[in-house]
C-alpha cells in the first residue's frame, strides 16, 4: 500500500521504516532535508513540500500520516494537506493531539469530503523493532481501508500469553490496534493511557527513592539497609506482580550508572497528563493517583529527588526523552 508520512523525526522515521520493511511504499516529507535524505536512503521517495507528496501518491483514495507534535505545527499541516488532498483521500494525525481538537478537525475536513483519522501511537524509539501499539479513532470506512497499514506497524501477538475468553472477540486487540470508535477516541484514549503511564512511573521512582533511602543516617543505625537497587530492579522483573516494560528500563537506567548521576531530574510533561485530568474533571471521576503525578512533575522543577532522576531515566528509555535545561535563575 502507498502511504506519505510527513515528520521523520523518532518515531516518525522509524513509522516508515517499519512499513517499507513490511512492503509498503512511503512518500515522505520533513522540513529537515537530512532527513529526507536518510529516509530516501532506506527506500522512500522525498517530497519537497506537501503538493508534492500528494502528487508522488498518484490517483486517490490518497492516505498521509502526520507524525509532527500536537499543537499549531500539526493543525497548520492538516490544513495545507486540505488545500491539496480531495474527496475520498484520508488524513491520519498519530501524533498527541488533544481529541477535541480531532473532532473538530473531522467536521473541518468533512465539509470537504477529506477523512480524518485519530491514531493514539504508543512505542517510541522502540517501534522500529517491537512495533507499535495503536488506538484508532474515525470512520469504519477508512480504518478498514488502512488496515494493512495498521497491521504491519502493529506487534503481532508474539510470546504474549492470550487471554481466556477472547476466542470470539476482535482479533486486531490480540495484535496491538483497535478501532476505538469514532473520531476523538483513539487520542482520547491514548490520553488515558498516558495518563496511566504517569501513575506508573511516579510509583516506581517514589518506591525506589525509599529503598535508596534505607541508608539514611537520620535512621537507627541497625535499621539502615545499603540496598542493592539494580539487583532490586532485575529480581522484579523476572516472575514479579509489578514487573513491566517500564521498569525494564529503569533497570538498565540502573545497571548502567546505579545513581543516575547523568539526570538532573527535571522531568518534563508532554501535555496528555493534564488533559487526562481536564477529562476527570468534566466526568466527576476521582484521580488522585494520576493528579498526583502530575503534580510531582511540576515540583521537579523546583527541586529534584533521586525519584526524579528515576522518572527521568525511563522516559529517556522508552521515547528518547532528553531532559530539558534547567532554566537559568
Amino acid at each position: 500500500m502507498q502511504i506519505g508520512i510527513i515528520g521523520l523525526g523518532r518515531m516518525g522515521g522509524n513509522i516508515a521504516r517499519r512499513l517499507m520493511r513490511g512492503g509498503h511504499g512511503c512518500v515522505v516529507f520533513d522540513v529537515s532535508e537530512p532527513a529526507r535524505a536518510a529516509l530516501a536512503a532506506d527506500g522512500a521517495r522525498p517530497a519537497n513540500s506537501l503538493a508534492e507528496m500528494v502528487t508522488l501518491l498518484g490517483a486517490g483514495p490518497r492516505a498521509i500520516w502526520v507524525m509532527l507534535p500536537a499543537g499549531r505545527i500539526t493543525g497548520a499541516t492538516i490544513e495545507e494537506l486540505a488545500g491539496v488532498m480531495g474527496p475520498g483521500d484520508i488524513i491520519i494525525d498519530g501524533g498527541n493531539s488533544f481529541y477535541k481538537d480531532d473532532i473538530r478537525r473531522a467536521a473541518a475536513l468533512r465539509t470537504r469530503g477529506i477523512d480524518f483519522v485519530d491514531c493514539g501511537t504508543s512505542g517510541g524509539v522502540w517501534g522500529l523493532e517491537r512495533g507499535y501499539c495503536m488506538m484508532i479513532g474515525g470512520s469504519k470506512a477508512a480504518v478498514d481501508h488502512l488496515d494493512p497499514i495498521f497491521a504491519t506497524l502493529a506487534p503481532g501477538i508474539g510470546t504474549i500469553v492470550r487471554t481466556p475468553g477472547r476466542e470470539l472477540a476482535d482479533p486486531r486487540a490480540e495484535s496491538g490496534y483497535i478501532h476505538t470508535g469514532p473520531t476523538g477516541s483513539g487520542h482520547f484514549v491514548k490520553m488515558i493511557h498516558n495518563g496511566i503511564e504517569y501513575g506508573l512511573m511516579q510509583a516506581y521512582a517514589e518506591g525506589f527513592d525509599i529503598l535508596r533511602n534505607k541508608a539514611s543516617g537520620d535512621l537507627p543505625e541497625d535499621e539502615r539497609f545499603k540496598l542493592n537497587l539494580p539487583d532490586i530492579a532485575e529480581v522484579w522483573r523476572r516472575g514479579s506482580v509489578v514487573s513491566s516494560w517500564l521498569l525494564d528500563l529503569g533497570a538498565a537506567a540502573l545497571a548502567r550508572d546505579p545513581q543516575l548521576e547523568k539526570y538532573e531530574g527535571y522531568v518534563q510533561d508532554s501535555g496528555e497528563g493534564r488533559w487526562t485530568i481536564e477529562a476527570a474533571i468534566e466526568e466527576a471521576v476521582p484521580a488522585d493517583v494520576l493528579t498526583t503525578a502530575l503534580y510531582a512533575r511540576f515540583r521537579s522543577r523546583q527541586e529534584h529527588t533521586f525519584a526524579e532522576k528515576m522518572l527521568s531515566a525511563m522516559r529517556f528509555g522508552f521515547g528518547g526523552h532528553v531532559e530539558a535545561p534547567v532554566p537559568e535563575k
